[in-house]
């Protein structure tokens, strides 16, 4: 790859050692793509050292603890990371656009799970793929929705610090301030769903 920063970021080693592992490097273990969550190298008394992980299913998002010998070789996974921006829906896919090159690649529904809650034509993205099939995708930690429908709040529940349901544009429904009303832009975290403020 050449020099300078186009939206592509390339993850590659085909084979590396426990030495290596970094959080958020993805592994290739027994076909399954395998994202590492947190290590820890362990240098016991008595006996060789290890290494104990916690690796994320890139596919289904399970979160299994592993653990290898130090120095065992381990396969990294290719992950092509590209910034795109979010088109439209066709059918089950989501259809992305990368910035650089124009390349609209349809990403099935499955694969943008919980991610489609907080997706808005024209929301900047990032993209996971490998071997050109899109793993994952990573939205900003926050983003700003329109608040669709909400029951109005009643004066003077300002300082009780209640919560009610609210509907975003995007159909996704969070709970909210009572003081917050219908047409409000707000804040929202993408990894929780919470409510972090007006926008």
């Amino acid at each position: 790859m050449t020099g300078g920063y186009d939206g592509h970021q390339t993850e590659t080693a085909d084979v590396a050692t426990t030495n290596d592992l970094k959080n958020g490097m993805t592994l290739n273990i027994d076909g399954n793509l395998w994202t590492v969550v947190e290590f820890q190298h362990v240098k016991p008394g008595k006996g060789g050292a290890f290494v104990r992980s916690k690796l994320k299913n890139v596919m289904t998002g399970k979160v299994v603890d592993r653990t290898f010998n130090a120095g065992v070789k381990v396969d990294v996974a290719n992950v092509d990371k590209r910034d795109m921006q979010y088109l439209y829906r066709e059918g089950d896919d989501y259809v992305f656009m990368d910035m650089t090159d124009y390349d609209q690649p349809h990403v099935p529904a499955a694969t943008v799970g919980e991610t489609a809650n907080y997706l808005l034509e024209e929301q900047m993205v990032t993209i996971a793929f490998n071997d050109g099939v899109p793993l994952y995708v990573d939205l900003p930690a926050a983003v700003e929705l329109t608040v669709s429908s909400t029951d109005p709040g009643l004066q003077g529940d300002r300082s009780t610090g209640g919560t009610k349901p609210a509907k975003l544009e995007t159909g996704a429904e969070i709970a909210v301030p009572l003081f917050i009303s219908t047409g409000e832009k707000i804040k929202v975290d993408t990894r929780t769903g919470t409510y972090l403020g007006r926008a």
